[in-house]
């Protein structure tokens, strides 16, 4: 049965699915020529590691911690040390990652439909709202959510529940929207609904016998979707 009138609770991660961490080759390309696209890949791939295994360890850091460490480590990888006036600047632009073209429209009409709609993030919320200001975004958000009140990250359990709690949503009325598979089955897993964006017609979902409930290739798709979401 579809339920054109019901209405869900919309936790968005913002790393990949509301803006591009690997636009950061852009900037890094005058700084590391041909090795700019492999470089913002490992760095992005040892931020996400490095939260993995502090959450893991029970040894917390926040996540602007672990992008230092991972812009750090991804410097002696690739033999590449930028002066620190680099470094800071390189930090300063993950605070001034492009948006995605059609998140902001997409929002506004998921936000047309009743649902509530927040952003939900391993970084912490003063990163993210400034991101999300520079990004023209946070205006279309109810509200920031942030792994680090709780000072743990995706795919802790917790960090679900704790999204469902703040939105005031049963978890199956709470709906995560990631382009990251490891979230949205972390997501299901904690008993929530997802949505997973397939950004890259090549990614590949990780073979855990967990499906995302919807999948899409861009935001622009939700609006209609969720108009023919069934319980």
């Amino acid at each position: 049965m579809d339920h054109a009138d019901k209405t869900y609770a919309l936790g968005f991660d913002v790393y990949g699915t509301l803006v591009d961490p690997l636009a950061l080759a852009e900037p890094l390309e005058a700084l590391v020529g041909e090795q700019a696209a492999p470089f913002a890949g490992l760095w992005r791939a040892k931020q996400l590691e490095f939260s993995f295994r502090r959450g893991l360890m029970r040894r917390y850091v926040d996540f602007d911690v672990c992008t230092w460490q991972a812009l750090r480590y991804t410097q002696q990888a690739l033999g590449c040390q930028l002066p620190e006036s680099d470094q800071a600047r390189l930090m300063d632009a993950y605070l001034r990652l492009p948006v995605f073209a059609e998140v902001v429209a997409s929002l506004k009409a998921l936000k047309s439909q009743g649902h509530r709609l927040m952003a939900f993030s391993n970084g912490v919320e003063a990163s993210i709202r400034a991101l999300l200001t520079n990004a023209g975004v946070l205006p279309h958000l109810e509200d920031v959510v942030s792994v680090d009140d709780l000072r743990t990250f995706k795919p802790d359990p917790a960090v679900y529940a704790y999204l469902a709690q703040r939105t005031g949503r049963p978890p199956g009325e709470t709906w995560l929207i990631s382009s990251n598979g490891w979230d949205v089955i972390g997501a299901k897993a904690a008993g929530l609904r997802a949505v997973w964006v397939k950004r890259q017609p090549e990614a590949v979902f990780d073979p855990w016998d967990v499906e995302p409930d919807l999948i899409v290739s861009q935001l622009d798709e939700l609006p209609l979707r969720f108009g023919r979401v069934a319980d």
